[in-house]
């Protein structure tokens, strides 16, 4: 145990030595206000390039196969609803008004969307279909995938699994762990670092995209009923503590605590 605890303190030092602390984002009325530690050999723009390049590549799959959405009432319901959130994103952060900002729509079962690093959004029909989304519900989604790409989830994400890293490629010799030891220093890393920050991330992203969505007039108890509808789907989903996603009460709980925050700006932007 104690050698599973150096591992962790000599992964965190690693980390915050190549490090910087920095806001990526304002607090918004739902005041997100940590900060995150970011490798400075790691920049935004780069993140967003090679980003860039894997969207670009998803599309020309996507296309070649016939299954991109251009056309159809949802791609245009989705175009829309991003036209209006996208106006908004630079309240919470500035430069991310010169984003290349994009938004397309893939023809699938997934109940699934993301937005990338850069401001690189895809939906995936499924979601919409089976979940018989209102235009106030992909907002809840598409506000929640953008917060992500505006804190700078996935590059926070990358520096620290960097440092997890550099602590693994030096601890066998530091700490004479051997195979066994090493699996279980995996087990320590993933459950005690990794895990709990995506779900602080989750967290993040909820409430920054109930502000989202609120100030460009969305209703923000859509976000409530959509986590309904996804916990319906959702069946069997594993229990909070082994999820990198809070539960879908958790979840809930805090959208309901937030929505009384933002409800002023979607009454005044309405």
């Amino acid at each position: 145990m104690a050698k599973l605890l150096s591992l962790s303190a000599l992964s965190m030092a690693l980390l915050l030595a190549g490090c910087q602390a920095v806001n990526t984002t304002s607090g918004g009325a739902v005041g997100v206000e940590r900060k995150q530690y970011m490798f400075s050999m790691l920049s935004s723009q780069e993140v967003n390039q090679m980003y860039a390049q894997s969207y670009k590549q998803t599309l020309g799959e996507a296309s070649s196969k016939g299954v991109l959405d251009k056309t159809s009432p949802n791609a245009k319901r989705l175009q829309a609803v991003a036209s209006r959130l996208i106006k908004q994103a630079p309240r919470f952060r500035p430069d991310a008004a010169q984003w290349q900002w994009e938004v397309n729509l893939i023809k699938s079962p997934e109940l699934n969307a993301n937005c990338g690093p850069g401001g690189k959004i895809i939906f995936y029909s499924g979601i919409i279909e089976k979940l018989q989304l209102t235009d106030d519900e992909i907002a809840a989604i598409m506000g929640h995938e953008m917060a992500h790409a505006l804190r700078e989830h996935s590059r926070e994400a990358m520096s620290r699994a960097y440092g997890v890293a550099l602590a693994k490629q030096g601890a066998g010799a530091l700490l004479g762990l051997g195979e066994g030891g090493m699996a279980m220093a995996d087990t320590v890393a993933q459950y005690s670092l990794t895990l709990p920050n995506s779900r602080g991330n989750e967290n993040e992203a909820d409430l920054l995209g109930l502000e989202l969505a609120a100030r460009a007039g969305y209703n923000p108890n859509a976000a409530v009923s959509l986590w309904q509808k996804m916990a319906r789907a959702g069946g069997g989903a594993p229990p909070e503590f082994m999820s990198t996603h809070p539960s879908s009460s958790s979840r809930i709980a805090a959208l309901q605590a937030a929505i009384p925050k933002v409800m002023p700006l979607y009454e005044q932007a309405r």
